[in-house]
């Protein structure tokens, strides 16, 4: 999904949530530009997703149309498409680090990182009956994550 879709599906859930938050406040949240903020309530009020109502002197009220809740359904359907598409991957490539760990006699691995790649590695590890060490000393294969990536650093005099 690109970061624009992205960004459209994070302002109407948001809108569809909070119709009374101010312009600058959904820019913050969503962390786009207020004119682009403006931009898209002013294209989806032409398009008939969004009606927008004033409530006072400079306040708004965006309220989202049966159009614009089902766009916003459709969204929400597409990014969890991508999610699951990245989460497959993620779980194939640790799977197969994994069964190389194991492949080489290890049992055990220490695995370096803190985001959702190396959470779901973790998940494979209970999976394959793979201990994850806390102890860096340890002579065992370390998974690191790259991005949305994992790689295997053997220890030091590993067979290859």
């Amino acid at each position: 999904m690109s970061t624009d879709k992205y960004h459209q599906l994070q302002i109407l859930e948001t809108l569809e949530a909070e119709p009374q938050i101010t312009q600058a406040d959904l820019a913050a949240r969503v962390n786009i530009a207020v004119g682009t903020v403006n931009w898209y309530l002013k294209q989806w009020s032409k398009k008939g997703w969004l009606k927008v109502r004033q409530i006072g002197r400079w306040r708004w009220e965006y309220i989202l149309t049966p159009k614009g809740v089902a766009e916003k359904t459709r969204l929400a359907g597409k990014y969890l498409e991508h999610s699951m598409r990245v989460y497959r991957k993620i779980r194939d490539q640790s799977r197969e680090a994994l069964e190389s760990v194991k492949n080489r006699g290890y049992q055990q691995v220490i695995l370096l990182g803190k985001d959702d790649v190396a959470e779901i590695c973790g998940l494979t590890c209970l999976e394959m009956g793979i201990q994850i060490s806390r102890e860096d000393h340890l002579a065992v294969p370390r998974i690191e994550t790259e991005g949305p990536d994992l790689v295997v650093v053997w220890p030091e005099g590993a067979n290859d």
